[in-house]
């Protein structure tokens, strides 16, 4: 054997002397990454198994949420007539009070003396028609 030869096999010796260290870290090292793969595997399947409870949960609160809408829809759709029925007696309500207050300020000046003590004061046409009214709106 040459020189070169001694040379060349003994660089290759320095070589794998160095490569062997890291060869066995390396080792050890993708043991540890195949002994924590099943605790990833079982990772990844609990982040799968909640994103799939996620989407479930997700289904439930949106068919509630449409579900309430169409409740609330309904409910205004059945005061819709009430209000209307409100709004009518309202304005009925304040017509015959504008009589009656017109009917009142016509009789106050005409009134000199006061009403007897005795017994209930008798009641105008008005006011007999405003409790009319208002006993047939109940």
């Amino acid at each position: 054997m040459s020189l070169i030869e001694w040379t060349a096999q003994g660089a290759l010796l320095l070589l794998l002397a160095i490569a062997v260290p890291f060869g066995w870290r390396l080792e050890r090292q993708i043991a540890a990454l195949r002994r924590e793969g099943a605790a990833m595997e079982a990772g990844a399947a609990g982040i799968s198994a909640a994103g799939e409870a996620a989407e479930a949960t997700l289904a439930r609160l949106r068919a509630t949420a449409e579900q309430a809408g169409r409740s609330v829809a309904e409910r205004v759709a059945e005061a819709t007539p009430l209000r209307e029925d409100l709004r009518f007696l309202t304005e009925r309500a304040e017509m015959l009070a504008d009589r009656l207050d017109g009917l009142v300020r016509q009789a106050r000046p005409t009134a000199a003396e006061p009403p007897p003590a005795t017994g209930p004061a008798p009641r105008s046409e008005a006011e007999r028609e405003l409790l009319r009214a208002l006993r047939g709106g109940r």
